[in-house]
């Protein structure tokens, strides 16, 4: 098995020429941190809007390279965090989130259509599934407001039977799905991004991590190694990188997500009747999610990988031996038919988790924008926020914002370091035991509820 930090999807690419290191002083009229999705959506939206401006975009390693290009391929919209935009926002606010992030999801399809860029996007919708008796109806709080709002038919409930006949794993009880969604090859799309914005003139500098950022009256300077970027507006894209940020350092914490995939297993998927391409889930907050493959592949993750102490990716947040064998352990256990059959590649990746588990923009005063906290569901607000984005730092001269309610929200902070380590390690620990617990049909302890329930008892939401 090939266990790397980069995964599967970033490994099937053909190489490509990487764009020089920024050097010596530059300017442009927008500068962006960050070759992501929520970056390189910026930078293709500026130069849709302005064709002429003068776009820089600075990228730690190479573009696509980072969590953008090795996540699961879940473009799903927002509609499972219905009641918690209600709550934030209220209704009207809730529905323009949820149905800007659902056109998003739309428009990430169309861009791949309209440019030749073979993502493999396909729209099979989410299924969210219940593996025990504690996740029973987890979806139900998001079906009432859906009801409530007038919008039933974007979630349809699942019995045991009827979520067989999609996919026959042995642990399904019943299932929600949510029929918008799709799936796509990040690796592919990012590859595709970067093209398309070398094309429009963007200029790329790849292996340009930045140190420091100085914000003055009149600009903003990005130090980095070796030369600086100065800009009069910034666009922040740069997922965990944004915890070096002053303003922004209790805005978010980093978890850790892996991966593995299996080799090519068609008539596994023939048997499970796992033919349509959905996307699925369970309902922990730990969550587990896995889809297929154009060549037949079993895609495999879980998300509860370790808290990161600050911003220290690496190490065992992209490769944990450990790690990858439980992941693998836990995909056996959903499906026994890949009983013989590999596992040829496994990884992992940070993820930038906001208090909310919502997206966010934060604007640090009139000429710095950021925008993260995507919690594990990037691929298609990532285009959403990059339009936003786009439209602030053309400072009022860009088209209105289609969910502006994500703009700054009232938010809560999460506690400075190391408390968020230590404190985050235990509450992490705690959620996996009760989980652990309920799947096997028990019921936690006193001090095991105690513990898991303190991110609610603060506002800080875990889970979906």
């Amino acid at each position: 098995m090939r266990h790397d930090p980069h995964g599967y999807w970033l490994s099937e690419l053909p190489p490509v020429e990487a764009c020089a290191p920024l050097r010596g002083r530059q300017s442009a009229a927008v500068a962006i941190v960050g070759g992501g999705f929520t970056g390189m959506w910026s930078a293709w939206w500026l130069k849709q809007w302005a064709p002429d401006l003068d776009v820089a975009l600075i990228e730690a390693d190479a573009c696509g390279r980072g969590p953008s290009g090795r996540n699961g391929g879940f473009c799903n919209s927002l509609w499972f965090s219905l009641p918690t935009l209600v709550d934030r926002f209220g209704d009207d606010g809730a529905l323009e989130v949820c149905r800007a992030a659902e056109a998003s999801v739309r428009q990430v399809g169309e861009w791949c259509e309209q440019h030749g860029v073979d993502a493999r996007f396909h729209h099979g919708g989410y299924l969210q599934t219940a593996t025990c008796e504690a996740q029973e109806g987890a979806w139900q709080p998001v079906h009432r407001e859906m009801r409530r709002l007038g919008v039933p038919e974007l979630a349809v409930e699942l019995n045991q039977e009827e979520i067989a006949a999609r996919c026959a794993s042995p642990r399904f009880r019943s299932a929600a799905l949510y029929p918008t969604a799709a799936t796509v090859d990040p690796a592919r799309l990012a590859d595709g991004l970067r093209t398309r914005l070398l094309g429009a003139g963007v200029r790329i500098y790849e292996g340009t991590a930045m140190r420091w950022l100085k914000r003055g009256q009149a600009r903003a300077e990005i130090e980095v190694e070796g030369g600086s970027l100065r800009a009069p507006q910034v666009v922040l894209g740069n997922g965990t990188g944004l915890l070096r940020v002053g303003g922004l350092r209790r805005a978010l914490t980093t978890t850790s997500s892996h991966m593995v995939i299996t080799e090519p297993v068609p008539d596994v998927l023939d048997e499970l009747g796992w033919t349509g391409g959905e996307c699925i889930t369970d309902s922990r907050a730990m969550i587990h999610y896995f889809r297929t493959t154009i060549d037949g592949r079993i895609a495999f993750g879980w998300g509860g990988g370790k808290i990161v102490l600050g911003s220290r990716v690496g190490q065992r947040v992209e490769v944990d031996p450990g790690m990858a064998r439980q992941v693998e352990e836990h995909m056996r256990s959903f499906f026994p038919q890949l009983e013989g059959r590999r596992v040829v590649h496994a990884w992992g990746g940070p993820i930038d988790v906001s208090p909310s588990h919502l997206p966010v923009i934060r604007s640090l005063g009139s000429r710095v924008h950021a925008g993260f906290g995507y919690t594990g569901n990037g691929v298609g607000p990532s285009q959403l926020l990059g339009r936003m984005l786009a439209s602030l730092a053309l400072d009022g001269s860009g088209p209105q914002l289609p969910a502006p309610a994500l703009v700054d929200p009232p938010g809560t902070s999460v506690p400075p370091e190391p408390f968020r380590f230590v404190g985050g390690s235990v509450i992490r620990s705690a959620i996996l035991r009760k989980e652990r617990i309920q799947e096997q049909g028990g019921a936690p302890g006193p001090v095991t509820r105690l513990l898991s329930g303190i991110p609610e008892r603060l506002g800080i939401h875990v889970g979906r």
